[in-house]
């Protein structure tokens, strides 16, 4: 059959691609996906080396010893009011975490957050002090030394605001340690990486477009004489979430409401007199606190979590605790475990002024006891306030404890 000689070519270059220029084309493509392929593959063994050397790190993490807990608070937690109030006795010091629980947590964040689906954090998080000094100090990786910590810190972000602080010891653009032994689920690898050492602080926005090597505007307190805003000057251990002193917290405050919205706590009823060993309640009412949100201090929830805002009020609870007095006229002694203490969580709380009832199961000796009531965060402390000359979300009250 015989081609119509109306046909013509789809276009005049389409004998081109034809030929010896074929192969080489194809021959050319072949190499270009060779090479993307030979990238990739040494990308994934660089990210395997990452993954791995992050999870043998999980295997020097250790549970600290733990601590005491007041002589008089019944153990654990509990319920009260038909499951309304959930109450954590000493702050959930009791709900001492297992090594083994704090090894799988870590091998689960690293494998959440280390690798292809969390960019690319160099160590494990950490649940003692030497577990975090030993795995940064093997990785040595986007601090001080790393590329991360030149590249975000002193080029792009200044001294200050994106440079040696957040830009430097953060990572640059990479994370280079996880959270610490976090109570429920560890932050994103954001945390220490793009964000806080790379594109924002330690990057682009503060010191990389605005002026290279010099920070465009002050830092907090500038002209103040701040000794510090971070733990990269300090010499003490990183706090790694355990009740432990002699730590520097890096945990950033978070979020503070404004002063309409701060929280405020009163011990609205109490006793003047009660007998020893013998239980009585205490009334305290809360404003501007939603009380939903509890970290175990045992279980390394310990100044971990930034302060959160929902609809402009803080997210946390409120604590109260009985201690007996050895005397009215000096300052307590703060060292020795109090006879009682609970954190209550009840879901509850909110704008609106509310009240509770805790009840106390008794105090151990004749005497003078304090008992007290204030709000936490996620993280325990004290709410932050707009203003200095505002009064904190705290109540205490006196009374005698007789035979």
């Amino acid at each position: 059959m015989r081609r119509s000689h109306y046909r013509r070519r789809a276009s005049t270059k389409s004998g081109w691609f034809s030929g010896r220029r074929r192969i080489i084309a194809v021959a050319g493509t072949l190499a270009v996906f060779g090479g993307i392929l030979t990238v990739t593959q040494v990308s994934n063994a660089s990210t395997d080396r990452t993954q791995k050397k992050a999870l043998s790190a999980c295997n020097n993490v250790s549970a600290p010893a733990s601590t005491k807990l007041s002589t008089k608070t019944r153990k654990g937690s509990w319920t009260e009011e038909n499951g309304a109030i959930t109450q954590h006795a000493d702050d959930g010091a009791g709900d001492v975490v297992t090594t083994a629980e704090l090894r799988a947590r870590c091998r689960r964040w690293v494998m959440n957050n280390v690798g292809n689906n969390g960019g690319a954090a160099t160590s494990a998080p950490a649940a003692t002090a030497t577990a975090t000094a030993t795995a940064t100090n093997d990785t040595n990786a986007g601090g001080q030394n790393g590329n991360g910590g030149n590249n975000g810190g002193n080029n792009n972000g200044g001294n200050n605001n994106g440079g040696n602080n957040n830009g430097g010891n953060n990572g640059g653009g990479q994370a280079t340690t996880a959270p610490p032994a976090e109570a429920t689920t560890a932050p994103p690898a954001d945390n220490g990486g793009n964000n806080n050492g790379g594109n924002n602080n330690g990057g682009n926005n503060n010191g990389g477009n605005n002026g290279g090597g010099q920070a465009t505007t002050p830092p907090p307190g500038a002209g103040l004489g701040v000794l510090t805003n971070s733990c990269d000057t300090s010499t003490l251990a990183p706090h790694d979430g355990f009740q432990k002193g002699d730590r520097c917290v890096s945990t950033e405050f978070g979020e503070v409401s404004s002063a309409a919205n701060n929280s405020s706590l009163l011990i609205t009823q109490a006793p003047n007199v009660v007998k020893v060993n013998t239980p009585f309640t205490l009334k305290v009412s809360t404003r501007n606190l939603i009380r939903d949100r509890f970290l175990a201090a045992g279980a390394g929830g310990y100044y971990v979590e930034s302060s959160v805002l929902q609809d402009g009020i803080v997210r946390g609870h409120f604590h109260t605790a009985c201690r007996m007095l050895e005397s009215t006229r000096v300052a307590p002694d703060p060292s020795p475990v109090p006879a009682f203490f609970v954190a209550t969580e009840d879901k509850k709380g909110g704008k609106a002024p509310d009240e509770v009832t805790i009840q106390v199961a008794g105090l151990p000796t004749q005497g003078t006891a304090q008992c007290a009531s204030w709000a936490g965060d996620g993280s325990h402390r004290i709410p932050m306030m707009e203003r200095a000359n505002e009064t904190p979300a705290f109540d205490a009250v006196k009374l005698r404890v007789v035979n």
